[in-house]
């Protein structure tokens, strides 16, 4: 496996989502409507656990959204083209990586909007946003994998939400965990463990994408 092939994958998905901008823009639309309406519901959250527990739902349903796409939008023709230029790991880490640069940007996208409307509890930024990337690292690599699995199945969208519903939930506690004591001000010590396991899970995933993606990519 070449770095210069995970690059050219690379590019390609962002020359896709650039040429094709309805999947970008409508996830956007997505996240910001669904952040107005809660604002017009709550107006304003005083209640820290409240406020953080809205966010990471909306967080949730944006991953889905934006890692669905992943191999649903492939055709047969297209990932029979990608089958004979490329390797299988090289394929599924280039759509993890893509998947991550394209989770962040919407996710602190949804957390500035969420912030402007619903007003921010958060004492310590810093730890919050370390947090999302961990998160939105682990959210990529889980819904890419269950997404391809999804794609040979051919049941979609519903089938992935399902596979993926048992890995994210401990992952979704531990980031509760984590922004929740961002959101009181605690000391970055007091939340090391569970950033720890947040690493463990993403490279675990990635272990896991490495080496059972080949299996999926020959079917």
């Amino acid at each position: 496996m070449k770095t210069k092939h995970i690059s050219e994958l690379i590019k390609k998905e962002f020359l896709l989502e650039f040429r094709q901008k309805t999947a970008l823009n409508g996830i956007l639309l997505y996240v910001i409507s669904t952040v107005f309406v809660c604002y017009l519901s709550f107006k304003n959250i005083v209640n820290p656990v409240t406020w953080n527990a809205l966010f990471w739902v909306i967080l949730l349903f944006g991953a889905i959204n934006t890692s669905s796409k992943s191999f649903l939008q492939e055709t047969k023709g297209r990932a029979l083209y990608n089958f004979t230029l490329y390797k299988p790991q090289a394929m599924i880490l280039a759509k993890i990586i893509y998947n991550t640069l394209l989770l962040c940007v919407v996710n602190l996208i949804t957390l500035l909007f969420y912030c402007w409307f619903i007003g921010s509890l958060v004492q310590d930024f810093s730890l919050f946003i370390l947090n999302i990337v961990l998160s939105s690292m682990a959210l990529s690599g889980v819904l890419t994998l269950t997404a391809g699995i999804a794609s040979k199945a051919g049941s979609g969208f519903t089938l992935m939400a399902i596979l993926s519903f048992p890995v994210t939930l401990p992952l979704l506690l531990v980031a509760l965990k984590v922004s929740k004591n961002a959101v009181d001000g605690l000391a970055m010590s007091a939340s090391s463990t569970y950033l720890l396991v947040l690493v463990f899970i993403n490279v675990i995933v990635g272990v896991l994408a490495f080496l059972l993606f080949p299996y999926l990519w020959r079917e």
